[in-house]
């Protein structure tokens, strides 16, 4: 028997400890190389762990364990053959003692164990609210299992549609948590806010949007334009560009741009590392691809860690004003919302014009009011004047095609 000790691998520096998320694989499965056999939670991300090898599998973790990195998780019996018919589950299970069968437990193993559920177990029992009394373990030593709550759950009669659930928050939620709480509390957080017209912007992208995913076989987005005016305006704003270290401000001749992504696991924060050195399609296609990354828990750690400043995008969700933020270390955020027609005055005529709120959440230890504004205002200068601003007063079409 050739035994593979698998071991929790490091996600990043500064990362001692993952919870392990799901098992893809159960106890006995015979798994292929490079095959995803869990989903581990970091403080920054979700990860797939894939197997180091083919062989029949035993854990040595459950999902909802909390497990250091460099600590064993399973054990692959690399000599195992592979089951008739591909993957499957295998009675065959690597024992604790490579030279002796397990032992029967004794009867203090027996005492201890009996009416401890497993973390699994656990994890629902406090879900649904069950307790321990009203369950016989039928696991080694009368541990409860996670079959004999769901065997509970199913025996139990509905009482009418009033439900409660509990369920423990992700290590990625918990540490999204508390940096929220630590931004509130140990910065001088304000926002200011202005208004853009999007028609300039609008008109653009209906000229040319067709035409630039059929070049391209890529959208021509609102997130495009916001980053590169974003650019703009925080090379004229150089503090909003910046971090601050204990009596020191850091700043930065580079901007590596933040964009919010909405997961199943939370927010998370892909970087588009110098994005002033972008064009809108470079733009565009990493925007893409790093969201798909996030969503798909496919995502390095590198990848979301660094930037500089941040933009988020609550309009997709429909929010017409907030207050978003900081994403900490960083000192600014903008936030974008959805775009309502609204009338407005334009040259001493009220027109109806497709209008965005848009929000700069700074720290005002190192920004002042002065720059805040400032840069909400370039902002929305270079939003309202793309022509002059974001393509040089050059024609957009001979921009956009030339890249």
């Amino acid at each position: 028997m050739s035994i593979l000790e698998m071991k929790v691998p490091s996600p990043g520096e500064s990362i001692s400890e993952v919870e392990i998320a799901e098992w893809m694989v159960e106890d006995g499965d015979y798994v292929e190389k490079d095959q995803t056999i869990a989903e581990v939670d970091s403080d920054k991300a979700t990860l797939e762990l894939p197997a180091e090898q083919s062989g029949i599998i035993t854990l040595k973790a459950e999902a909802g364990d909390v497990v250091e990195v460099g600590q064993v998780v399973c054990l692959i019996d690399t000599a195992a053959d592979k089951p008739e018919g591909g993957v499957s589950k295998s009675k065959h299970k690597v024992k604790e003692s490579l030279s002796e069968p397990s032992p029967s437990p004794s009867r203090e193993e027996k005492t201890y164990a009996a009416g401890h559920p497993s973390v699994a177990a656990k994890k629902m029992m406090d879900e649904n609210n069950v307790q321990v009394e009203h369950i016989d373990g039928s696991g080694k030593g009368g541990r409860i299992t996670k079959q004999d709550i769901l065997q509970l759950l199913a025996s139990l009669p509905e009482e009418g549609n009033r439900k409660s659930a509990i369920r423990k928050l992700s290590m990625l939620r918990r540490k999204i948590a508390s940096r929220l709480v630590s931004v509130k509390n140990e910065t001088a957080m304000l926002t200011t806010f202005n208004e853009v017209d999007m028609k300039p912007i609008m008109d653009l992208r209906a000229k040319h949007k067709d035409a630039f995913k059929e070049k391209y076989g890529i959208g021509l987005g609102f997130m495009s334009f916001f980053t590169k005016a974003c650019t703009i305006a925080l090379d004229e704003f150089p503090s909003v560009n910046s971090m601050i270290d204990g009596d020191h401000m850091i700043s930065y001749n580079f901007a590596d741009i933040g964009i919010a992504v909405s997961t199943e696991k939370g927010l998370m924060v892909p970087v588009l590392r110098n994005a002033e050195e972008m064009n809108l399609l470079e733009i565009e296609s990493t925007i893409k691809d790093l969201a798909i990354k996030a969503r798909d828990g496919k995502i390095a750690i590198e990848e979301i860690t660094g930037g500089t400043f941040t933009i988020t995008n609550g309009g997709v969700f429909g929010s017409m004003l907030s207050t978003p933020i900081i994403n900490p270390p960083q000192s600014a955020i903008l936030g974008m919302h959805n775009i309502v027609q609204r009338p407005v005055a334009i040259d001493g005529k009220v027109e109806i014009r497709p209008i965005m709120y848009i929000a700069l959440s700074y720290d005002h230890r190192i920004i002042d009011g002065k720059d805040s504004v400032g840069f909400l205002v370039k902002v929305k200068e270079v939003l309202e004047n793309p022509k002059e601003l974001v393509f040089d007063s050059k024609d957009p079409k001979d921009v956009l095609f030339k890249y």
